[in-house]
């Protein structure tokens, strides 16, 4: 498979472009998120950065790279820049990405969660990467929102051309029974389906807790990024408790 997307990434065309993909990762840092799970997201996201599948498809054609962005959110004003707009290229790239995550300290952040504001937020960020082939939002988080712009509510005319919005929904642990957990996890994964992933493609992916956050991610990643030259390579279905 990756034989192939290196073909099609060599077409006619493809090859002079100057971005493969812009993705921007908007993480949950709203009261909700504590001290640890918060560590466990920015772990996390390295994790899967550093994966091995996920460094082969960076890695693939550095003359038109795919550009990291992380940022964190949580109320209507509170959305803070991690990592800038950063093309990944070579091993030493990704490495900066990744000692970024490891050594950010966490900005103060308001208690409330909202996503409407990390969705407009996020377009504002993508807006600077109209170069791309594809531009890609992809949302984490671990309830729905409560405060600002009610997701739904956000227009077509204000998504840039072209952005998806994928989300990543966190289940609350395994502090409860399973039937509960489940049961919220499908919940939230419902409600980020109806009001907050949208445009081509627009997936959710599923993290069990915070401790599942890294290798979610993963998938994640390699779904989104992979769909670029050769639409989906992750077959997987979602799992059944999500049907």
């Amino acid at each position: 498979m990756i034989r192939l997307l290196v073909t099609l990434l060599l077409l006619p065309g493809m090859a002079q472009a100057v971005c493969r993909q812009a993705l921007s990762l908007g993480l949950d840092v709203s009261r909700s998120v504590d001290a640890a799970e918060y560590r466990l997201q920015l772990d996390g996201v390295a994790a899967a950065l550093n994966a091995d599948a996920v460094q082969e498809i960076f890695f693939l054609q550095p003359g038109a790279p795919i550009r990291i962005h992380v940022f964190e959110w949580s109320g209507p004003v509170n959305q803070t820049e991690i990592v800038p707009w950063t093309a990944i290229r070579t091993p030493a790239d990704l490495a900066s990405v990744t000692s970024t995550l490891a050594n950010h300290d966490r900005t103060p952040a308001a208690p409330t969660t909202a996503i409407g504001s990390a969705i407009l937020q996020g377009f504002a960020y993508l807006s600077t990467q109209s170069d791309c082939w594809k531009r890609t939002l992809d949302l984490s988080g671990d309830g729905e929102t409560n405060t600002g712009p009610l997701p739904q509510n956000i227009t077509e005319d204000q998504r840039p051309s072209g952005v998806t919005v994928n989300g990543l929904v966190i289940g609350a642990g395994d502090l409860r029974g399973d039937d509960e957990r489940f049961s919220d996890i499908k919940q939230l994964s419902s409600y980020y389906r109806v009001n907050v992933i949208r445009g081509p493609g627009a997936f959710v992916e599923v993290a069990l807790g915070y401790e599942d956050y890294a290798a979610a991610m993963e998938r994640k990643l390699l779904r989104e990024l992979s769909s670029l030259a050769i639409g989906q390579l992750i077959t997987d279905k979602p799992r059944d408790v999500l049907e």
